[in-house]
């Protein structure tokens, strides 16, 4: 616990020079240059929609306040409206991190510099066309690999007198596409590091699939109010041969697993909400694309509440919420000696709330927790990462506070801490681990450009 003091406060040292040098130029990223507005306009905190940001998402990333390039269509001219810019930007994050209990081996206390950059491909490709590109290089592999990718068109027309806005959307990532910051892809935590120990279980639906998947899909918004999204995914290696052979992949979808998503919104005088659900089914097989298959079933809740307070400046109160259950049917798995029993489920639920004082502070408090069949085999003992028990339950709470000297620099400072980790408080890998050896003090400098 000493070593953690130490190596928090040479971490607040170096945070508040950083913060004591942070620059007060202006810098905006590709899509508030296309729109000609802050970032706060579409952003509370990053990737946090507002409404603009969400209906500019909806709208296929087109709302653009720049000079376009056009060219009239006729019956046997193809038309042409191009931004007269190339809507390119950057982020940049270093971070610092400390655990409760240095893991074996290893040093205690890990500097990032970076922890990841991303270059971005993002904005409108034509009046009814745009996109959202990301390249991620990550410190700890030392590479470039493919981020997260939406691309959409988007149009609308009316029904029974109503609006109607309809759209497209080829994209990597199950929930990438969704308006809302609740559901996984974009959901809470929106920072976090990658030099402490994760949880074993996760659901498929919560980042298993991300950038390892192709999807086609169509959505639409009736009336600024009822959402619908139909998505049909498919299994995309990077770096795999062509075509797939499944080797060394451990989903490989058989056809197209159908990804679904229903949302109604509601705004009454300073408050809105979101309440919704959505879900996905998996046919995989590990390793192979030939049978036996493992099936994943994930069925969620999620509900999203923004209040704004009049008499405290406007500030802004956010809670988002995600429930998720899960049913596994691991013949595959089970079949290969992976696995105890066949049947399996798991329930994970994510509840934070965030108060912003106005665009410049924001402070979050987080719950979160993971439980479900127990499985010697599939959750196995193991130092650190492991379970003695073969659970997968775990659960824990985060803290975090973030500053924004301007509004493309984010300072964060925050702590995640566990009460359960893969099944237990105490020795939960067998190796006289305590799930509060990985309780985390995390900081991060986060540069939009």
């Amino acid at each position: 616990m000493d070593a953690v003091r130490r190596d928090f406060g040479i971490a607040i040292i170096i945070l508040l020079v950083f913060l004591a040098l942070a620059p007060e130029a202006r810098g905006v990223a590709s899509f508030a240059r296309q729109t000609g507005l802050p970032c706060s306009a579409c952003h509370t905190t990053l990737p946090e929609l507002t409404p603009l940001g969400r209906m500019f998402k909806l709208n296929g990333y087109t709302m653009t306040g720049i000079q376009q390039i056009t060219a009239p269509k006729g019956s046997e001219k193809s038309g042409l409206n191009l931004s007269s810019w190339l809507p390119l930007s950057a982020f940049f994050q270093i971070s610092f991190t400390s655990t409760n209990q240095a893991q074996p081996g290893a040093q205690n206390g890990s500097a990032e510099f970076p922890q990841a950059a991303s270059l971005f491909l993002a904005g409108a490709m034509s009046s009814h066309a745009g996109g959202f590109v990301q390249v991620t290089y990550t410190g700890s592999d030392d590479h470039f690999s493919w981020d997260n990718t939406d691309i959409r068109y988007a149009n609308r027309t009316k029904v029974a007198g109503k609006e109607l806005i309809y759209g497209v959307t080829v994209n990597n990532n199950p929930t990438v596409e969704d308006l809302w910051n609740d559901t996984p892809a974009f959901g809470f935590p929106f920072l976090a590091p990658d030099s402490t120990p994760s949880p074993l279980a996760s659901t498929i639906i919560d980042g298993p699939l991300a950038q390892d998947v192709a999807g086609l899909g169509a959505y639409a918004m009736f009336d600024g109010h009822l959402y619908g999204d139909f998505t049909g995914y498919t299994s995309a290696h990077l770096g795999g041969p062509q075509p797939p052979t499944g080797v060394g992949f451990s989903y490989n979808i058989h056809g197209l697993a159908p990804y679904w998503r229903v949302a109604w919104q509601q705004s009454h005088g300073n408050d809105y909400l979101e309440l919704g659900t959505y879900g996905i089914h998996v046919v995989t097989s590990p390793n192979t694309v030939v049978s036996p298959t493992d099936t994943y079933t994930d069925v969620a809740a999620d509900l999203q509440w923004e209040r704004v307070l009049p008499t405290l400046h406007n500030d802004l109160l956010t809670v988002h919420g995600t429930f998720i259950y899960e049913n596994l049917d691991l013949v595959a798995t089970y079949d290969a000696g992976g696995a105890v029993l066949p049947k399996h489920h798991l329930t994970t639920l994510n509840l934070n709330g965030i108060y912003h004082f106005g665009n410049k502070y924001a402070v979050t408090a987080a719950t979160f927790f993971t439980k479900g069949t127990a499985d010697a085999l599939l959750y196995p003992p193991a130092p650190v990462s492991g379970s003695a028990n073969g659970n997968p339950k775990s659960s824990g709470y985060t803290f975090n506070f973030s500053y924004w000297p301007v509004q493309n620099i984010q300072l964060a400072a925050q702590y995640t801490g566990y009460i359960n980790f893969n099944g237990a408080q105490d020795n939960y890998d067998g190796a006289g681990r305590n799930a509060s050896g990985n309780n985390s003090v995390y900081l991060v400098a986060w540069l939009n450009f």
